[in-house]
């Protein structure tokens, strides 16, 4: 393949990732995206592309903390059944807290308090200050649902976290709490 032809899928890609963004934005902006029916939709207007659709909207939720992860997890296990639905939203998941962390190693306190309220910030770096080591810490609050896991990704980059460190406590703690989401809502 030509460099050339790389170049053109390259942009291609980049231009669909931008269409899916600006659509989803807008949607999401007049309240069409509110509920688990009302993405599943949006999704499936995707045909064959709906699980790559889900997993980098998956990616973005974190990195973008707008709607909460596990409607994105009741999504792709309704849609795609509950280990479909899994491997989307992991793969998803774990990429958007793999950049949230590099975001905040690179734009640092800035990016954070774009992302989130100060309050949160004080809080929770309270809290981490209080801990006696960080990296269990971060372990078991991705294994646990309901933490701020979007938050805490950000907030490793910021006290540089060893990067190998990082990804691998996401990679072994995340697919629990999404796993277990997936079973349930493959039940429903």
């Amino acid at each position: 393949m030509s460099v050339k032809d790389k170049n053109r899928i390259t942009a291609a890609v980049i231009g669909l990732v931008i269409i899916v963004v600006l659509i989803f934005v807008k949607k999401f902006a007049e309240g069409k995206i509110d509920s688990v029916e009302s993405l599943q939709r949006y999704v499936l207007t995707f045909g064959i592309f709906a699980p790559l659709v889900l997993v980098f909207l998956q990616a973005l939720q974190v990195v973008i903390p707008v709607l909460p992860g596990f409607l994105g997890c009741a999504v792709g296990a309704l849609m795609f059944g509950p280990m479909g639905g899994f491997w989307c939203n992991y793969i998803g998941i774990s990429v958007g807290s793999i950049i949230a962390y590099f975001l905040a190693r690179k734009y640092g306190m800035d990016i954070i308090l774009l992302m989130f309220p100060k309050k949160e910030y004080d809080k929770w770096s309270m809290k981490i200050k209080k801990s006696r080591s960080y990296g269990v810490f971060l372990f078991i609050a991705t294994l646990l649902p309901l933490f701020p896991d979007d938050f805490l990704c950000y907030f490793s980059g910021l006290l540089k976290m060893e990067k190998k460190k990082f990804i691998w406590i996401i990679l072994l703690g995340k697919p629990w709490c999404i796993l277990a989401y997936s079973y349930a809502f493959g039940l429903i």
